[in-house]
């Protein structure tokens, strides 16, 4: 038995651990509890809340989804990565990367009109239905750049309000500078993202993409071909690059779904004629298309 006399406890220091120990924060500010794998399901309720809550706020009732793809920029800047990759190939004659990536960006410049259709859709919309304080048919992206920003910034440019559904991704990006700030909202998980999509939406518009955009567009597609959701407008912009990137005839004569299925999108080559397919699909007046809005539903 040791004999050695123990130091007596202060307790004025066993207070201060108690207070700084990580067991005596509130649960709902203790960031290191909140992210244990075990609280998954807590931070997918979050996931939902946070956002459901302040667009209920802030009077969103229904929207106009846009995806498209993040490289698909101004015509401007389009035309100067062309330009600056003319001029290292010319001090490059050899080099088959520059040569590919030149190509690669002259195809980019190609589609840069998409840009402005995209900006030109985003204003279309807003000025036709934000009146008021209604605020029907706001359009929604995934607030990055490209086609994305330019759809928030025609509505921007309009005075009206816009939503913006960012992603957490391993390389760090920003939204982009045209989304209303109160209505960005950063996600963690896509399966949560995509139910912010499409909950209150009521017609999608996909322009030239990559896998993002073919994500969310096929999401769409199965859950109104399997009728878990109501049938809305899908507007595909660009039909060259739509009918190049998937065909979707293939799907029919392989017998992996049926004819009926290629109805549920259209074709449209400006933000004009997708607009005139979403209010000709609700019966609505191009120039008044909240008269018939609230009756209409997907």
């Amino acid at each position: 038995m040791s004999t050695e006399k123990k130091e007596p406890r202060d307790p004025r220091a066993n207070l201060q651990a108690t207070l700084h120990s990580p067991s005596y924060i509130l649960a709902e500010e203790d960031i290191a509890l909140l992210k244990r794998d075990e609280l998954r399901p807590v931070r997918l309720q979050l996931e939902y809340f946070k956002p459901e809550l302040l667009l209920e706020k802030h009077n969103i009732r229904s929207t106009i989804v846009v995806f498209g793809g993040t490289r698909i920029v101004e015509e401007k800047d389009a035309r100067a990565r062309v330009e600056a990759l003319e001029a290292q190939l010319a001090d490059h004659p050899g080099d088959d990367e520059l040569a590919r990536r030149l190509a690669v960006a002259r195809r980019i410049l190609a589609k840069s009109h998409f840009y402005e259709e995209a900006r030109e859709f985003g204003r279309l919309v807003s000025t036709s239905c934000q009146i008021s304080d209604r605020r029907e048919l706001v359009v929604v992206t995934g607030g990055g750049p490209g086609i994305m920003e330019a759809a928030n910034r025609g509505a921007f440019e309009a005075g009206a309000k816009s939503i913006g559904l960012n992603i957490t991704l391993p390389h760090e990006q920003e939204p982009n500078a045209y989304i209303t700030p109160e209505l960005c909202f950063q996600f963690h998980y896509f399966a949560l993202r995509k139910l912010h999509f499409l909950q209150r939406a009521r017609a999608l518009v996909a322009f030239p993409g990559g896998f993002g955009t073919m994500d969310e567009l096929f999401e769409a597609l199965t859950l109104i071909q399997t009728g878990k959701s109501g049938r809305i407008p899908l507007v595909l912009v660009g039909r060259e690059f739509w009918e190049r990137a998937v065909d979707f005839e293939v799907f029919v004569e392989e017998g992996t779904i049926g004819p009926k299925d290629l109805e549920l999108f259209e074709y449209a080559e400006s933000a004009r004629e997708a607009w005139d397919i979403i209010c000709r699909f609700y019966e609505m007046d191009p120039d008044h298309p909240l008269r018939a809005l609230r009756q209409a539903g997907p």
